[in-house]
């Protein structure tokens, strides 16, 4: 037997990627039930078991993994044919599937994403915004934006902008704490620390003259959402290290004071991140082109 139901393949890419059918199921918009008879389905059709059942998770089996590769070309292809046909009309259409860091989003990006789909009436947007890193490739996502050097070879990136992270705190953390005048005087401060990079980011390196120092940096409170420390330091909670477009407006407005401006921080770029060897549809492409026009027009910055 052929497969008759080419939807039905949509549960098999999804159970893969959620590694449960109930994760499928809630990525469709199914019942955990309908898709586990559409697998089951599809299964039989077959005459090949796609996945090791157990009380926890799925488990590709070989014929699983050949079909699930073969799936998401198909997808890829029609996805293609898609944008190709509409292209053809001038009108982007579809869903943009977006990944971004939370601060970023918050302080920049969501009046962008306004303004981008107000000329594109016909796009979507699912946005998925955290600091974790996500797994471009393997993750529904067709573009990614993320700070820091890049490693993974298997990404096709556009640099959007080449910041510096900037040291900050409120005017009213300072009426309280005398300003630090070294990185070291910041072992006596209460430093505001976050997730970057999957990791906790505790170790600050700042030089001047060449010369590179390291402080393990303490306070009483950290978190996996970059967003919280900023609004922290904004508090007077304590000191903060973030990229200079996210502490950007709280400069300009004064909620926030720049510390320690003779000394340099390394290097920390965004980027746009899509997927190597991976069809990038019209309106992925439109939207990294638009991004990438509003980060080109955005006043310097400080750092």
């Amino acid at each position: 037997m052929k497969i008759e139901n080419l939807s039905d393949l949509q549960v098999l890419v999804q159970t893969a990627r959620g590694g449960t059918l109930t994760a499928a199921a809630h990525a469709l918009g199914m019942t955990p039930a309908a898709a586990s008879a559409t697998l089951k389905r599809l299964e039989t059709q077959l005459g090949a078991r796609l996945f090791e059942r157990s009380t926890r998770a799925m488990r590709l089996t070989s014929q699983g993994q050949t079909l699930l590769d073969y799936a998401v070309r198909a997808f890829e292809l029609l996805d293609e044919g898609e944008s190709l046909v509409t292209a053809d009309r001038g009108e982007l259409v579809g869903t943009l599937r977006v990944a971004a860091p939370s601060d970023l989003t918050r302080s920049t990006l969501l009046p962008w994403f306004d303004e981008f789909l107000a000329l594109h009436p016909g796009v979507q947007l699912s946005l998925s915004v955290g600091d974790r890193l996500l797994d471009v490739t393997r993750d529904e996502v067709d573009l990614a934006l993320r700070y820091g050097a890049l490693a993974d070879s298997r990404l096709v990136a556009r640099p959007f902008a080449l910041t510096n992270p900037l040291l900050t705190a409120s005017p009213g953390y300072l009426r309280r704490h005398a300003a630090p005048k070294t990185p070291h005087d910041l072992l006596h401060h209460n430093c505001l620390t976050f997730d970057r990079g999957g990791r906790r980011h505790r170790t600050w390196r700042f030089a001047q003259n060449g010369q590179w120092t390291e402080v393990r940096v303490k306070g009483d409170r950290s978190v996996d959402d970059a967003s919280l420390a900023r609004e922290w330091a904004v508090a007077g909670r304590g000191i903060v290290l973030k990229s200079a477009l996210d502490v950007r407006d709280d400069l300009r407005k004064g909620t926030l004071v720049r510390l320690l401006p003779e000394w340099e921080t390394e290097p920390y770029p965004l980027h746009a991140l899509l997927p190597s060897g991976r069809f990038v549809p019209a309106r992925v492409r439109a939207l990294v082109d638009f991004l990438a026009a509003k980060f080109d027009a955005l006043a310097p910055m400080p750092g």
